[in-house]
């Protein structure tokens, strides 16, 4: 198992790595609207932080040597469903055409009380 790291994205706030590369597989831990240069959560609503949480996601998936087009899989956590529409507009856009499985939870909070939190699985690419 291979750790991955990048000042791209915030540091881990716990005892986890940003990512594992395993066999191939690219496992990143999930990723918040951290702005990873103050480490505060940044300004706006849910798409505002879904774009910020899907650049500290992609910047992890590129120090492992992966990127989003090879993403198998995404989980997505959602404070308060009633984002859903916000969050898959956004997550729509940045994925393009490459359209992981994904799934979906409403969740009763998140760490520094964000809006949303996206995990993925994804294969290496190089």
């Amino acid at each position: 198992m291979n750790l991955v790291s990048t000042a791209g994205a915030p540091s881990a706030i716990g005892p986890y790595s940003q990512a594992i590369v395993h066999e191939g597989l690219v496992y990143c831990s999930g990723q918040i609207a951290l702005d990873p240069a103050t480490g505060e959560v940044v300004a706006g609503g849910v798409a505002e932080q879904t774009e910020r949480a899907l650049d500290n996601l992609f910047a992890v998936l590129h120090a492992a040597g992966s990127d989003a087009q090879h993403v198998l899989k995404t989980t997505v956590y959602l404070r308060d469903m009633s984002d859903f529409a916000a969050m898959n507009t956004v997550y729509a856009r940045r994925f393009g055409e490459g359209r992981p499985a994904r799934a979906t939870v409403a969740v009763a909070g998140l760490p520094r009380d964000v809006r949303v939190e996206i995990d993925a699985i994804a294969a290496v690419s190089r």
